[in-house]
């Protein structure tokens, strides 16, 4: 079964049998990229994953939870939790330092929109790209965390306290898809890979045709930022980004299950990174609208 994910999908990860690195018997050569093999870039030799009796695959019966099979001897140059972690505290941690930057020189807010620009513009050419390129990611971490601290200080003035109520709502949604993720109530298949996809691509075209429209007629354009219509797109922003957060957590977890090369946690930090900037955004513009902004 080809993974739901559509960045491993993308790299030709495949599996037999087990669901999300889970209650999976040995796998088959064929179906794993990084299992030894003379076209396999990252085969290596003696690569336990070749083998019949795979040392990293669940028993059947195995209980399910947790973002790692447990039992997993450490291997060099492979992905790990603990190497997912610290790239997405490197990343998030430039997104803090570059908001506060920005909010602390009070910088003005159209000097925020090209940064939201050059960011958009890195992140989609990181997207795009086969391979995770820290360089590339960091940066957009800069530029996104200077947009967020002068859009977050410009509303803050209006809507006092709403940047620390959306750093706290961000936060609070991603402790709770954690917990559901990790007890299965919330489970990742092709099904609802395909929606999520496709409901995000639908709320992002939507949201630029209202921000072309509010750019030639002026106010809020097709009125979908404001007023009780405003709050429900709101609502469907952080519900839809809850979702992509379900996406992130399932490619950490197939990128080890399948024994990933450790670059690609930099591409997990940049999808989670991604993600959790689009719920805060959302919350923030959430809180304007319900302060009367």
């Amino acid at each position: 079964m080809r993974s739901s994910n559509p960045v491993f999908t993308r790299r030709g990860f495949s599996r037999d049998g087990g669901y999300a690195g889970f209650n999976a018997g040995p796998q088959p050569q064929t179906g794993n990229p990084y299992a030894g093999g003379p076209s396999t870039p990252y085969a290596q030799p003696g690569n336990p994953y070749a083998q019949p009796a795979n040392p990293y695959a669940q028993p059947q019966g195995a209980p399910a939870g947790g973002l790692m099979p447990p039992q997993a001897p450490a291997r060099p140059g492979v992905m790990t939790i603990d190497a997912v972690v610290s790239r997405t505290a490197i990343t998030l941690g430039t997104v803090v330092i570059a908001a506060a930057a920005a909010w602390l020189t009070d910088m003005p807010i159209g000097l925020g929109v090209v940064f939201a620009l050059v960011a958009f513009g890195l992140g989609m050419v990181q997207s795009f790209r086969r391979e995770a390129s820290p360089a590339l990611i960091v940066a957009y971490a800069v530029f996104e965390g200077l947009f967020l601290g002068t859009i977050s200080a410009a509303i803050n003035q209006y809507a006092p306290g709403a940047a620390m109520q959306a750093v706290i709502g961000t936060m609070a949604v991603f402790a709770a898809v954690l917990f559901m993720y990790k007890q299965r109530i919330i489970k990742v298949t092709q099904r609802f890979t395909q929606f999520a996809i496709a409901a995000g691509l639908g709320f992002v075209v939507l949201c630029m045709v209202n921000a072309i429209a509010a750019m030639i007629g002026g106010g809020d354009g097709l009125g979908l930022r404001s007023g009780p219509i405003g709050i429900v797109v709101g609502v469907i922003g952080v519900v839809l980004g809850a979702c992509f957060l379900a996406l992130d957590f399932k490619m950490v977890e197939d990128g080890i299950a399948y024994g990933a090369p450790e670059k690609e946690a930099w591409l997990a930090a940049f999808g989670l990174t991604l993600t959790l900037v689009w719920i805060y955004l959302e919350f923030l513009r959430l809180i304007a609208i319900l302060q009367g902004e």
